[in-house]
């Protein structure tokens, strides 16, 4: 069944779905905001599993409730909490019809059982997947995330592969990038973006989805498992990739269990020392460290930082407290010597602060 085909035969059925994918850090954060920023009088309801993730600007913010929040321009975020099937299906239920369905997955998630999910449920009559859109990291995407289960997953099944950063490296690069893309699927859509700019009508209602290609792959496709990761840390680069917040401090590990990552999260109640936290960054957090993000709280500032790292960049952006002052920091990576890295961690907060940690 051709595109163009499969286009034509459901144009009229269901609400257009569109799978956001893509490894750790690629971006998907800025173009869900992108996407929320720029919708054109239709209404879109964005699911991601934590919708503090995106920094909404609050401006947009109309109301906000445990797992909702409504913006101005008639779209909505809401989070997956617990099943997709049972997320969508509230969504749909809602008194005020959508036109259009984004579904992010996490940085590790192949997103063959997502779609699986539209394809293969009760969904398949009220919604039609439209395509699956991978990004891809120009700056950090190396030859072992390529051979990655997940990052060929990734790209396998992604109708649209979205190049992005493609600011931070060379033209020889991205020419580079896209032979490795290619090597994979050869038939690849590939599109460049600086900070998930990308006009709207070429990436979604653009009918690329292919049911027969996807059901087909599942039962055949079986890829090699990849390993471990290269990654270089350059802690002193700053750029602004995409605005987020903290998942909830829990003070534990949380064991990924996929490809041998593990995340890490911490909180404390009293700020830390921006100096302390400075000397982490720049000599004390291992290149092993793929992925970090939070809401950072320091004794010098009466501002909240939202923290983002990927690769070798990171990102401290200022923005006001509307809520109660905390650090919420995780950090994905593997081999990470979690007991080091607490105690690192637990060293930054402020002596004079005196609060502990939660």
């Amino acid at each position: 069944m051709s595109a163009t085909a499969s286009n034509q035969r459901i144009e009229t059925n269901g609400t257009p779905v569109t799978i956001l994918t893509g490894f750790l850090g690629a971006g998907k954060t800025t173009l869900l905001n992108h996407i929320l920023s720029n919708q054109d009088g239709l209404k879109t309801a964005v699911l991601v599993n934590e919708f503090g993730e995106i920094g909404i600007d609050n401006d947009l913010v109309v109301s906000t409730s445990a797992d909702m929040v409504e913006l101005s321009n008639g779209c909505i975020c809401c989070t997956i909490n617990g099943e997709l099937l049972e997320a969508v299906d509230r969504i749909l239920k809602r008194p005020e019809p959508l036109d259009y369905l984004v579904v992010e997955t996490t940085g590790l998630a192949d997103p063959l059982p997502v779609a699986m999910t539209f394809l293969g449920s009760e969904l398949r009559d009220q919604t039609r997947l439209d395509s699956i859109i991978t990004l891809v990291d120009a700056e950090n995407c190396n030859a072992r995330v390529f051979e990655s289960e997940v990052g060929r997953s990734q790209i396998i099944y992604g109708d649209i592969l979205l190049l992005n950063k493609t600011d931070l490296v060379s033209t020889e690069r991205v020419k580079e990038l896209e032979e490795s893309l290619r090597s994979i699927k050869k038939d690849a859509r590939i599109l460049h973006s600086v900070k998930g700019d990308v006009p709207l009508p070429l990436l979604m209602s653009v009918g690329l989805f292919e049911s027969d290609r996807v059901a087909t792959k599942a039962d055949h496709d079986h890829h090699d498992h990849g390993h471990d990761h290269d990654h270089d840390h350059g802690h002193h680069d700053h750029h602004d990739h995409d605005h987020g917040h903290a998942h909830h401090g829990h003070d534990h590990a949380d064991h990924l269990d996929i490809e041998g990552y593990t995340s890490l999260s911490f909180s404390s109640d009293g700020p830390f020392s921006l100096r302390k936290f400075q000397n982490f960054l720049d000599n004390q957090l291992p290149e092993s460290v793929f992925r970090a993000k939070g809401i950072l709280w320091f004794n010098e500032s009466e501002k909240r930082h939202v923290f983002h790292l990927a690769g070798k960049r990171f990102s401290i952006d200022d923005s006001d407290w509307d809520g109660e002052r905390k650090n919420q920091l995780v950090l994905i990576g593997q081999e990470m010597d979690h007991s080091t890295l607490r105690g690192q961690l637990k060293a930054c907060v402020a002596k004079d602060a005196g609060k502990g940690f939660s």
